[in-house]
């Protein structure tokens, strides 16, 4: 009788422990994987602001021509700033005489990027072709090309990473792809007034509702703003 109820209670005590180390275990288990996340987005973060600052170095080194074709989204909070260093340095190029061209997809939400782009001086059209919608690069001068990353497939991905490639082959390549989506499309003026052809709304309203500002947006079309 002492036997058995010795073993009953080292059966309980073992039992016992086996759960608290299996909570411990949990525990544990979910701090690694929440720790392995943080990580991820550290990296991730890291790369996409090596991305930016490639392309960002690539332009300012530029003496001719830079052309692109970017996702045109609006920026989350974390990218306004870089955003806002791309278009100083559109402005800056464009007033030296550099030529600056940008392709962005045919989307409605895609035209406060290119009201920023245009502003700064920068010629932006908006295309059709499917070929837009996955591709992001800049080449500049024709021999240095910054291609970007979406961490996955989707034109609604943002771009996680990018790699700087001096190729003029490369380049070369990217040309005729550009060339032959932006003799199709059309300008930032056109696709703004194609909107509000297709929505009926007012472009001060249209306006409003993309956060554009109004007063440059006036400048670029080069007409009143109607209310």
């Amino acid at each position: 009788m002492n036997i058995e109820i010795v073993l009953l209670a080292t059966e309980v005590v073992l039992l016992v422990v086996t759960i608290v180390l299996l909570f411990f275990n949990l525990k544990e288990g979910r701090q690694r994987d929440k720790l392995i996340t943080e990580v991820g987005k550290a990296t991730r973060t890291l790369t996409r602001m090596e991305y930016f600052l490639a392309v960002h170095d690539a332009m300012t080194d530029a003496q001719k021509e830079v052309f692109g074709c970017v996702t045109g989204r609006r920026p989350a909070l974390e990218d306004e700033k870089r955003v806002q260093d791309i278009v100083a340095t559109i402005k800056k190029l464009t007033d030296a005489g550099i030529t600056v061209k940008y392709l962005m997809p045919k989307f409605q939400d895609r035209l406060y990027i290119g009201h920023l782009y245009s502003g700064a001086g920068a010629e932006v059209r908006y295309a059709a072709c499917s070929m837009v919608h996955s591709l992001r690069y800049i080449v500049v001068d024709g021999w240095m090309v910054v291609i970007g990353i979406p961490e996955s497939i989707g034109e609604k991905e943002a771009t996680s990473r990018g790699h700087r490639i001096p190729s003029k082959a490369l380049a070369s390549i990217m040309q005729n792809h550009f060339d032959d989506c932006w003799k199709r499309d059309i300008t930032f003026e056109q696709y703004f007034r194609e909107v509000l052809e297709q929505t009926g709304i007012s472009s001060k309203q249209l306006a409003h509702e993309l956060h554009l500002n109004v007063a440059e947006l006036k400048k670029i079309l080069g007409a009143p703003i109607a209310d």
